[in-house]
């Protein structure tokens, strides 16, 4: 488990400084359009193309690549694996590229589908549908930095593929805004600047990787690269192999789009800025996602996969067991503390030109709904993938399935009574059902290879570490309505102020975890302190 700690410290760290620069994006288009229609058409242009990133590329492609190409490394040896990447990544460009085709040709009507209700408005539908053309080019190159990100991965190489999105995030402010800067003064909407940087940083985020990429090739096959393909990629077992792994991921993923789908309706028929606090909210519950969730299940992965292929069940099962609780000591404590203190965070971060006072309640609203299913969202990232491993595909896509069908009906229902957050609230519930019927499938999967996992030992460590997140969130929160008014009301005062605030969050987790003697909350603490201890010590000798 070391191992996989370490892998995912490293990731950590690098999508922590990506997290940043995704935060330092926000806060600009925060800064220069607030929430309003401008944001709005952007945020439903950029989810077009994002989706289908999630459906075809990060999501089922990802998830199916890494235990193939692990698989077929073990069996036959690095030249047939590097072979099937070869083959996998061709496949992929050409059918992404084919949909990004159809994206621009008929994208007035996805974006009907998405946000008919912006016909109300005059100009806004025109200014979605514009930003929609511009970005699905976004859509190939993101694809091809997954697929190049799944390699890595499967090799162990993981800091480079986890800082590429820093450097897509770094690259379209950078461009987005110095085109934004060009757009104003030609007399064109701003907003088509920042359209042109997500393009731009989407290639950077691709490119960066293909050194390591290239090194590690060298490395397995020498100056010869992989031997002539055999056989034509129609007939491959291997790229079939991946496509049964696939087309039931996607058919899950193509659920999950349903509900993002229904949720756009909702959202946009909700008023003028909901799809920008919503947007807001769930970039900010990303961060602890991505830092943590996203990052475990990436180590998780390659180490499952090589256990299962050889025939290590017990040790495939220790290992997701202490994956998802190592999530829950870190995200239960990440997304109470996101809830209790969602006000001066969001404040701090968006309340800045044309961000309202007004926006920072809904924003806080919203980030506090979606924070209840944080730790949930972060554990199936975790253990979905896994499955892929295990061969068994049709589970993930019955979760998601009922996951989805949960979240439609209570945001159906939500929303009349409780406005636009009522939405992140049903989505948070959805996720903790797709959640329950993973942890079920995953103790029958392994039980039938001999191997133990409990579901409910896992759903007991969840509630220990809720208890640890729940005194943390409750020191904190009672500590900023007693005191909050005592350093000002200035910038520098409040970010003094939430600095204080997060130390005494992060001292009392500490605190609770050492008297109850919680080991997962204790083990990442030891895990950094002997990172930072062996990264010093070797300066100092």
């Amino acid at each position: 488990m070391s191992g996989v700690l370490r892998s995912a410290a490293v990731m950590g760290a690098a999508t922590f400084l990506s997290r940043i620069m995704g935060l330092v994006r926000e806060q600009v288009f925060a800064h220069l359009f607030g929430a309003g229609h401008s944001v709005d058409a952007f945020n439903i242009a950029f989810r077009i193309p994002n989706l289908l990133r999630d459906l075809f590329a990060e999501g089922a492609m990802s998830a199916a690549l890494v235990p193939t190409f692990t698989r077929v490394r073990e069996t036959r040896g690095a030249g047939a694996s590097w072979a099937l990447a070869s083959r996998a990544i061709r496949v992929l460009l050409v059918t992404v590229g084919l949909l990004s085709a159809l994206g621009v040709l008929f994208s007035d009507q996805l974006v009907a589908l998405y946000a008919g209700a912006f016909r109300e408005v005059p100009g806004k539908f025109e200014l979605a549908v514009s930003l929609t053309r511009m970005l699905f080019p976004f859509f190939p190159l993101v694809a091809l930095a997954a697929a190049y990100m799944a390699v890595l991965n499967s090799l162990g190489v993981f800091f480079m593929p986890a800082l590429a999105s820093a450097l897509f995030n770094v690259v379209s402010v950078v461009t987005g805004v110095a085109g934004a800067w060009i757009c104003s003064h030609r007399g064109w909407e701003p907003i088509y600047g920042m359209a042109v940087g997500v393009v731009l940083g989407g290639a950077a985020q691709a490119f960066c990787q293909l050194p390591d990429l290239n090194k590690k090739r060298r490395a397995d096959l020498g100056t010869r690269g992989a031997r002539p393909e055999q056989v034509n990629w129609q007939r491959d077992p291997d790229l079939r192999a991946m496509a049964a792994l696939m087309v039931p991921g996607t058919v899950g993923l193509a659920a999950t789009q349903t509900s993002i789908l229904v949720n756009s309706i909702l959202a946009t028929a909700a008023g003028a800025g909901a799809v920008s606090w919503l947007n807001y909210a769930f970039r900010l519950m990303q961060f602890p996602i991505g830092v943590f969730g996203v990052s475990l299940s990436q180590a998780t992965l390659p180490r499952v996969s090589q256990q299962w292929a050889r025939g290590e069940f017990a040790g495939a099962a220790r290992t997701i067991e202490r994956s998802l609780a190592h999530v829950f000591a870190i995200n239960l404590p990440a997304a109470l503390g996101l809830a209790a203190l969602a006000e001066p965070l969001i404040s701090i971060l968006f309340e800045h030109g044309k961000f309202t006072a007004s926006d920072t309640a809904a924003t806080a609203q919203a980030l506090a709904a979606y924070s209840i299913g944080l730790a949930a969202y972060s554990a199936v990232k975790v253990l979905a993938p896994a499955f892929y491993a295990f061969g068994t595909t049709r589970v993930p896509v019955m979760a998601s399935v009922v996951g989805v069908g949960v979240t439609i009906v209570l945001n159906l229902l939500s929303v009349r009574w409780l406005g636009f957050w009522g939405l992140a609230l049903g989505t948070s519930a959805g996720a903790y059902v797709n959640l329950g019927w993973l942890l079920r499938s995953a103790s029958l999967t392994l039980g039938a290879r001999g191997a133990i996992f409990s579901g409910w030992g896992v759903a007991s460590r969840f509630l220990v570490h809720l208890g640890v997140a729940a005194a943390m969130a409750l020191a904190c929160r009672s500590t900023w309505l007693a005191f909050g008014w005592a350093l000002g009301e200035g910038l520098p005062q409040r970010c003094l102020w939430l600095g204080l605030l997060v130390g005494e969050g992060v001292c009392a987790v500490l605190l609770v975890a050492w008297i109850f003697r919680v080991t997962e909350t204790l083990e990442v603490l030891q895990g950094l302190g002997d990172r930072l201890r062996r990264k010093f010590g070797k300066k100092t000798v």
